[in-house]
């Protein structure tokens, strides 16, 4: 019997998520039937979002289950295939779980080049986080040229990609708003942002009026907290807030807060809106076309952490996501091709 090991979610998690509260169960691999693939998880996301889908409270999706394998997106190779869209041998991305092997619908899987770009560049800049940061912009954000954009959580895998496609699209500035001096270099000396803050070290509502005197445009939104306050206090007439995350919020066990300056929102007749990605599937293939192409004429660098491991690493890496440990995208490496 060949056996596939789970992750699996044995309680709710208070607060930070903790070892105990996932389980490794093993089971014996399972058998594709008609029109499904098996593939083998090569690896493994780790995204802000999967805090929430922790969480029995309503969301945008179902929470996910207790006993139920960890939700999350993965890149792998198929391995057997009883499909005609698919065959052994192709990288596919999908989400398929924190498990060692997955069965899918082919349908619900999609082939990905690893000749243009490397695996982990499909959960990443390439993948949904990049689709992310495209029509949060682009859509949500009403980007013009000429605009002011500001984006917090800028050293990760939404908010990298974000500030390059603002600079492509023709931003007049581009401002990160980062957590350590290395993370702050890299946005401004490797991808182009026109300045970043280092929250950590910096009053981050001083240095936006000073980098901003004309206020933002374009404030896009991956934390949430007192950082929002600072962006909402500093607003232009007619701004676009683009809320995507909120990841300074989902470990508090006593709630969320909420925005103090959101009357700001009418002083300066800006609006406040949330998205997902989702909302634009059937835009996909035009916007990984244009990333594609701005990523081969260099005005699209992507970067990848990957931490090489198994699933029983998966708590101890999803955790450096909510500690800013990590640069760019946050993949985990649970088993070679």
């Amino acid at each position: 019997m060949c056996v596939n090991r789970q992750l699996r979610l044995a309680k709710r998690p208070v607060g930070e998520p903790s070892p105990d509260d996932f389980e490794i169960v093993e089971e014996e691999t399972p058998t594709p039937t008609d029109g499904e693939v098996l593939v083998k998880v090569l690896q493994v996301s780790l995204d802000p979002a999967m805090r929430g889908w922790m969480s029995d409270a309503p969301s945008y999706v179902p929470p996910v289950g207790l006993g139920e394998v960890m939700r999350a997106g993965t890149a792998g190779v198929v391995v057997e295939s009883h499909s005609d869209r698919l065959a052994p041998g192709d990288f596919v991305v999908g989400i398929l779980g924190v498990q060692e092997q997955g069965i899918a619908d082919a349908k619900a899987l999609t082939r990905v080049d690893t000749g243009m770009a490397p695996l982990a560049t499909y959960l990443g800049g390439l993948g949904m986080p990049g689709l992310t940061a495209y029509f949060g912009l682009t859509e949500v954000g009403d980007l013009r040229e000429g605009d002011t954009v500001v984006i917090s959580g800028a050293a990760g895998a939404v908010g990298s990609v974000a500030g390059q496609i603002a600079k492509a699209k023709g931003a007049g500035q581009v401002v990160g708003i980062a957590g350590r001096p290395a993370k702050c270099s890299w946005l401004v000396d490797e991808l182009g942002f026109d300045a970043a803050i280092d929250y950590k070290r910096e009053h981050v509502a001083r240095r936006l009026h000073e980098l901003c005197p004309n206020g933002i445009n374009v404030y896009f939104d991956n934390v949430g907290g007192d950082i929002l306050d600072a962006a909402l206090a500093n607003l232009a007439w007619g701004a676009r807030v683009v809320i995507c995350g909120a990841i300074s919020q989902y470990n508090a066990a006593d709630g969320m807060r909420g925005p103090r300056n959101y009357m700001m929102l009418l002083v300066r007749r800006a609006r406040m809106q949330g998205f997902l990605v989702f909302d634009y599937v059937k835009q996909y293939g035009d916007a990984l076309r244009e990333m594609a192409g701005w990523r081969a004429d260099g005005r699209l660098k992507t970067r990848e952490e990957i931490v090489s491991g198994s699933i029983e690493d998966f708590q101890p890496t999803l955790m450096k996501l909510f500690r800013g440990e990590n640069i760019g995208k946050l993949v985990l490496q649970i088993a070679e091709p």
